[in-house]
């Protein structure tokens, strides 16, 4: 989250009363409020240690920019845009690619696999096949994690992939498949500018996914044998992606069994690999290998890599003349360039005490 606050271009008589007395209630009633959730825990994730006393000089400079625009009889434009920073799959929306007929036919074609798969609504154990599940397994009994064969052998490997996995309502409440996601799908490294990606149909990773060996070869070893440095509130730490994956806890997601929240780790773990073979395995038999790959790597470069810049643009450009920009789900780097570019001299650019709180 952030918001963006236009600044004053210059002084200004005192605000009337009505206005005076109206902003002085909301503050008071806003100040009130925050102070009450900081000091139960709540706001204090978001404003941080050393930001909860206000900035005098930026309350006077606002107060001036209220009585100029009471002056002179404007209304406060207020924009609001979810920027979905942490969406990078190039196939999350429908967009317009007149240049290359192959992106109508290969989402088409997605979309009938999904909504009407047929003969093609496999069992689980044909995608995701015994072989994977007993190399997963040895993998997750040699981190410690308690063992979740009975899982596979009981259910999950008999499921099928559309009907049985993806379009199962209590795995999405679960979030078996859908947390592992969220934390390994695109991970921010120390000194790159380019995030590190999980071996995917759904974000911007750009190696060969031609076939499901490939994939699951890819996929081990990026799980499990590749350190990251990752830059947090607490400092700088390296591990692989494995080990950031956080339990799913019963009390925030009432879903899930007891049983389940114990080995909640191995338990998403399994289930996202199965979800990532299932894509892969969708998308090479809706298309080709040369087909959809290019045309992914071609919508990334466009869509995604250049995401921030982009966004940017449209905030200085169409938005610009706003007096107050919320944004939400925004990335560290985008705050970092918009500080960096004409919006940081427009704007005073406010963001969260703590990003991973967001």
């Amino acid at each position: 989250m952030a918001s963006m606050y236009r600044r004053p271009r210059g002084g200004g008589n005192p605000l009337p009363p009505s206005y005076r007395n109206k902003a002085l209630l909301i503050i008071a009633a806003i100040a009130v409020y925050t102070a009450f959730l900081y000091h139960s825990g709540g706001a204090g994730q978001y404003l941080g240690a050393d930001s909860a006393a206000p900035d005098p000089n930026l309350s006077a400079s606002a107060l001036n920019g209220m009585a100029a625009m009471a002056n002179a009889n404007r209304k406060l434009q207020v924009s609001t845009w979810n920027v979905a920073a942490i969406n990078n799959n190039p196939f999350e929306y429908w967009i317009t690619y007149d240049e290359n007929p192959a992106y109508e036919t290969i989402m088409t074609n997605i979309e009938a696999f999904l909504e009407n798969p047929g003969a093609q609504d496999v069992p689980v154990s044909q995608v995701f096949t015994e072989e994977m599940f007993a190399e997963l397994e040895k993998r997750m009994d040699g981190v410690g994690w308690d063992n979740v064969r009975s899982y596979w052998d009981n259910d999950f490997k008999n499921r099928k992939i559309v009907e049985g996995f993806m379009k199962d309502p209590l795995l999405g409440s679960k979030r078996l498949a859908s947390m592992p996601d969220r934390i390994t799908n695109t991970i921010n490294v120390v000194g790159s500018d380019f995030p590190v990606c999980r071996p995917t149909v759904i974000n911007m990773y750009d190696g060969d996914l031609s076939t499901l060996q490939i994939w699951w070869s890819a996929w081990e070893r990026f799980m499990f044998d590749t350190p990251l440095t990752i830059q947090s509130k607490d400092g700088t730490f390296t591990e692989p992606p494995y080990k950031m994956l956080q339990p799913i806890k019963k009390a925030k997601y009432p879903d899930i069994t007891e049983e389940e929240e114990k080995v909640s780790l191995p338990l998403q773990t399994m289930c996202g690999a199965i979800f990532d073979a299932i894509l892969v395995h969708m998308m090479n038999t809706v298309s080709t290998p040369d087909v959809w790959q290019a045309l992914k790597k071609t919508m990334v470069e466009n869509l995604n890599r250049q995401k921030v810049p982009h966004t940017l643009d449209i905030l200085e450009n169409v938005y610009g003349t706003s007096d107050i920009i919320a944004l939400q789900e925004v990335s560290g780097s985008l705050i970092e360039q918009a500080r960096n570019r004409p919006l940081g001299q427009k704007f005073w650019i406010v963001a969260p005490g703590s990003m991973d709180a967001v």
